[in-house]
């Protein structure tokens, strides 16, 4: 890192659900310690309900969140940029110093679960996912 703040990119299609969790759930867990945003390769231009719920549920918000493309500049800039689920595409851009790091996160409805306990597995998921990289970076959950 360049920084003493790093900067991290969640990356989703939709930039509504699991990129938003992420980015709501570090943000949760580490504060203003690092740069966190999220954008979408497709975004819909609306965060999904459920999985703010979701979030909600765990402690964090997605309550200013906004649906967002990326941002080839953030590409450029950002520590550390991370894809969530199998969907989403990222090509590199000339001048970025991250790799791209793909989380295959969970999907319980391939095993038929479905509604808030879906939604919750995912966040689960993606908290844990997200607490380790907090470790990986060297920032501590905020007081």
């Amino acid at each position: 890192m360049t920084t003493d703040r790093p900067t991290v990119l969640f990356v989703c299609v939709s930039n509504g659900g699991k990129s938003q969790m992420a980015e709501a759930l570090l943000r949760a867990h580490v504060g203003d310690a690092a740069a966190i945003h999220s954008a979408g390769t497709a975004p819909k231009g609306k965060i999904n309900a459920e999985s703010a719920a979701s979030v909600a549920r765990a402690g964090a918000s997605m309550e200013a969140a906004t649906s967002k493309a990326i941002n080839r500049d953030l590409l450029r800039t950002a520590d550390r940029v991370i894809v969530l689920g199998r969907d989403a595409q990222v090509e590199p851009v000339e001048g970025m110093k991250a790799t791209i790091e793909r989380w295959d996160t969970d999907e319980p409805s391939v095993r038929g679960i479905e509604g808030d306990e879906r939604m919750d597995l995912i966040r689960d998921d993606i908290r844990n996912r997200v607490e380790a990289l907090a470790d990986e970076l060297g920032l501590g959950r905020r007081p």
